[in-house]
Order: C-alpha cells, then sequence, then structure tokens
C-alpha cells in the first residue's frame, strides 16, 4: 500500500474573497497561484494561496459562497490551519509584523516541543505558523520571491491540522488503521498522529473534547482538508481501501489540477486525498500566476456565464514591487 504523503492543503469558508485576497497577499505573504471558482457551484470563488510555484503541501484555498452565515467554532470540526516557516527567528518576525499589522495572536508559545504562535483573520478563522528550526521529515516549499515578507522569515507550506473530535477514540482508530498515521506523543488532551516521512508537514493534532458544542460550518470554518498521494495510481488504490473500509466517499474526482478522493471520516470531518500533479502552471505563466480568472477546460465554454455571476477583483501583482519589511 503506498502511503500519504502528507498535507496536500486546506479548503476554507471566507465572508469576503476580497477581503482575503488582501489578507493573504499583503499580511501573510502568500501567492495567489490560481483564481478560480467552485467547479460545483460555479457563482462561487475558490481561491488557492501557496508557496511561490504552487506546490503541493503549500496552500491553503477559500470559497466564498454568497449568503453564507458565520460558522462556530466547536468540536468535531478541524479547527486551526497551521503555516510553516524556516525558524524561531522568523516567529521573533511575524510577532513584530502581527503587532504593527494589529493581528489578534498569542504571541510565542510552545507546542510539543515547538514554538509556535497562534493568531485569527477576520472572519475570526484560527490559524498557526510552525516553526521548522529542528524540524525533520517532507520537504516544506518555496517562499514567495517577490512577496512582501523577507525570504528567510516567509512562509513556506502547511503545518500540522488541528482537529477537535468528540469521538477521540473512533477517529484515533481510522486515523491509524485505515488512513495509516501514527501516534507519536501527546500533551494533556491533545494526541499528535503523523504519517509519511512526517514532520510538521505531514502532521495532524487531534484534541478529544467532549465539553464545547459541535461547529457548525460557515465562513471563518475549514470545511475540509486533502492529503497528499503521489499520482492516480495511488489514488486508486486509496479508493479501494476506502471502500473496503466502508467508508462514505465520492470516487474519483477530476479537479483538473490534482485528481482527488473526498470521505467523511468522522462526524464534522470531511478529508480528501489529491495527488500531487498536475499543478498550477499549466494554464499560466509563472510571472502571472493567478491574476487572471482560470477555468477548467470543462467550464471555459461556460466562462461568459461565470464571468457574469462573479464581480470582478482585481489580483494583478506583477506589476507592483513589493518593499519587504
Amino acid at each position: 500500500m503506498n502511503g500519504l504523503k502528507g498535507i496536500h492543503h486546506v479548503t476554507a469558508i471566507t465572508s469576503s474573497a476580497e477581503k482575503n485576497y488582501e489578507s493573504f497577499t499583503y499580511v501573510l505573504g502568500m501567492r495567489l497561484v490560481k483564481k478560480t471558482v467552485n467547479q460545483d457551484d460555479i457563482q462561487t470563488y475558490h481561491l488557492f494561496f501557496a508557496d511561490d510555484v504552487g506546490g503541493a503541501g503549500t496552500d491553503m484555498t477559500f470559497f466564498d459562497f454568497p449568503g453564507i452565515s458565520k460558522g462556530e467554532h466547536g468540536t468535531n470540526e478541524i479547527y486551526k490551519t497551521a503555516f510553516r516557516v524556516p525558524s524561531d527567528a522568523a516567529l521573533d518576525y511575524w510577532v513584530k509584523r502581527f503587532d504593527r499589522l494589529e493581528v489578534k495572536h498569542t504571541g510565542i508559545q510552545e507546542q510539543f516541543g515547538t514554538k509556535v504562535v497562534s493568531f485569527v483573520d477576520f472572519d475570526d478563522q484560527q490559524y498557526q505558523l510552525i516553526s521548522d528550526e529542528d524540524n525533520k521529515g517532507i520537504a516544506s516549499g518555496i517562499p514567495w520571491q517577490k512577496g512582501p515578507i523577507p525570504v528567510e522569515y516567509a512562509i513556506t507550506g502547511l503545518g500540522p491540522i488541528h482537529i477537535r473530535i468528540a469521538e477521540f477514540d473512533y477517529l484515533k482508530e481510522v486515523m491509524e488503521k485505515v488512513l495509516l498515521f501514527k501516534e507519536i506523543a501527546q500533551e494533556g488532551s491533545f494526541h499528535l498522529f503523523e504519517v509519511g516521512e512526517g514532520g510538521n508537514g505531514a502532521q495532524v493534532i487531534v484534541e478529544k473534547n467532549i465539553i464545547l458544542p459541535p461547529g457548525r460550518q460557515g465562513f471563518g470554518t475549514v470545511h475540509h482538508a486533502a492529503f497528499r498521494v503521489e499520482d492516480r495510481s495511488v489514488l486508486e488504490e486509496w479508493i479501494a481501501r476506502m471502500e473496503s473500509f466502508g467508508l462514505q466517499t465520492s470516487g474519483y474526482v477530476d479537479r483538473h489540477f490534482f485528481e482527488s478522493l473526498y470521505a467523511r471520516v468522522a462526524r464534522g470531518l470531511l478529508f480528501e486525498f489529491a495527488t500531487d500533479g498536475p499543478g498550477f502552471m499549466g494554464d499560466e505563466p509563472y510571472e502571472t500566476l493567478g491574476e487572471k480568472l482560470s477555468l477548467p477546460p470543462f467550464l471555459e465554454p461556460k466562462r461568459e456565464e461565470i464571468e457574469s455571476l462573479v464581480r470582478p477583483i482585481d489580483t494583478v501583482r506583477s506589476t507592483i514591487d513589493f518593499v519587504k519589511e
């Protein structure tokens, strides 16, 4: 059985694609590598923020479903997304940056022996920066070379996914027996799992929580988390594996930028399994990645209709000479 390689992407919901773009571009310094639409709901933007070249394991993506209400954080949800930065010194830089830009944060803390900073955005979406100072395991990505953050401090990819769950024993069994994760540490009600080569880019932190009410999905919450598989043939292995365990799945889905399988693994938790390729470089040049509305071939005939449904968002950055500060 070809195992999971690590985290592929996290998809969340925002109240405003415009504010989301501003926040990720100008505050976090992540590169918009694809401006497209939700393939199942074409009036909804789908924005992909990633490293310099949109590598697998580096992207956080957002839907802006029209009219959706604010979500509520609780148990039975993927509640926090982490981003990798190169060093402890990078966290010092980010604390000062967050203070200057009035981003609400916790300051530097320690979790499972690693330094982290948790913070929130305008939607109360929960995030964390995690230091790669002593990290061993799956490699991270390439910081956005022409972005506003000095490259030695910039975000390079996704760190551990944080989950709260009431039925912890059930999820632990799924993580270990079905998904082939290993539990490697525990701190109180928090359990650290990892897969593949391990390290920050291949970890999930699960908190057993029977106190909070169940989370409710809406803007400010995570929609699903995705894990990396090498290619289509490995994806087919995982489709067969999921079916053999009786999990509810989507079957094979072609998302054009990658190929996928979706599975409901526990109450409130939707996981995706996505191939590393083809990636985001096929239909736009590197220099202007994410600046035009990109549509997969099967939606291209509907471009005129789609462009009438989604309002224009100016995402041109190739003309901006960012001051790194």
